[in-house]
C-alpha cells in the first residue's frame, strides 16, 4: 500500500510539473503573439476621456497611451487638443497636483519634484507655479521630520557618518543641501 502512495504521488507531482511547464509556455508565447488591440479615433478618444478623468495627467502620458493603441499623429494630435478644449488635460492642473501629491504624500523635496515634472515633459514656467504649491515653512518642518525620522533608525556610533548618512538620506529625497545642513547644525544630530 505504500509504495502505491509513493507512486502516486510522484507521478501526480510529475504530471502538475509538466501542466504548469505547459501553462507557462503557452502564457509566455500567447502574450507575445497576441496582437494589441487597435483603437478607432473614437474609441480612442473616449477611453482617453476616462483615462484622464481617473487621475491627473500630462499630454506626453496621454500622448504615449494614445500611440500604444496604434493611433497615427493626426489622430493623437486631434484628440489630445479635443481632450484640452474639453478640460479633460490641463498641463498646470496637473503639474500642481504632482508637486502637492508627491510632497505630501511621499515627503519628496523640491529638487526630486522638479526632477519628476521634467520627466514629464512640463514646461519650466509651470514648474515654478506648480512649486509654488509648496509652504516654505510646511516644507522646513517636513524635512526636519524625515531627518528626525531617519536618526532614530540609524545606528552608528560616529557622529561624522551619522550626519553623513542623515545629509545623503535627505539629499536622496530631493532637498536642498544648504536647508540639510542647517536642519542638521540646528538639531546636533
Amino acid at each position: 500500500m505504500l509504495s502505491k502512495v509513493k507512486f502516486l504521488t510522484i507521478s501526480c507531482t510529475q504530471q502538475s510539473l509538466e501542466t504548469s511547464i505547459f501553462v507557462r509556455k503557452r502564457f509566455a508565447m500567447s502574450e507575445t503573439e497576441r496582437p494589441k488591440k487597435v483603437y478607432t479615433p473614437m474609441q480612442a478618444r473616449a477611453k482617453a476621456e476616462h483615462y484622464c478623468a481617473f487621475q491627473e495627467r500630462a499630454q506626453q502620458e496621454v500622448r504615449d497611451k494614445l500611440y500604444s493603441w496604434g493611433l497615427h499623429m493626426q489622430d493623437v494630435e486631434a484628440i489630445i487638443s479635443q481632450l484640452i478644449e474639453d478640460n479633460f488635460l490641463n498641463e498646470e492642473r496637473f503639474a500642481r497636483a504632482y508637486a502637492r501629491g508627491k510632497f505630501k504624500m511621499k515627503g519628496w523635496g523640491k529638487i526630486k519634484i522638479k526632477q519628476g515634472l521634467k520627466l514629464k515633459q512640463i514646461s519650466a514656467p509651470l514648474i515654478r507655479i506648480a512649486m509654488s504649491e509648496i509652504d516654505g515653512n510646511e516644507y522646513f518642518a517636513t524635512l526636519e521630520s524625515l531627518i528626525n525620522k531617519k536618526h532614530l533608525l540609524i545606528r552608528e556610533e560616529n557622529d561624522f557618518k551619522r550626519k553623513h548618512k542623515l545629509f545623503q538620506y535627505a539629499l536622496g529625497r530631493g532637498y536642498e543641501s544648504n536647508l540639510i545642513a542647517e536642519v542638521l547644525e540646528s538639531n546636533h544630530y
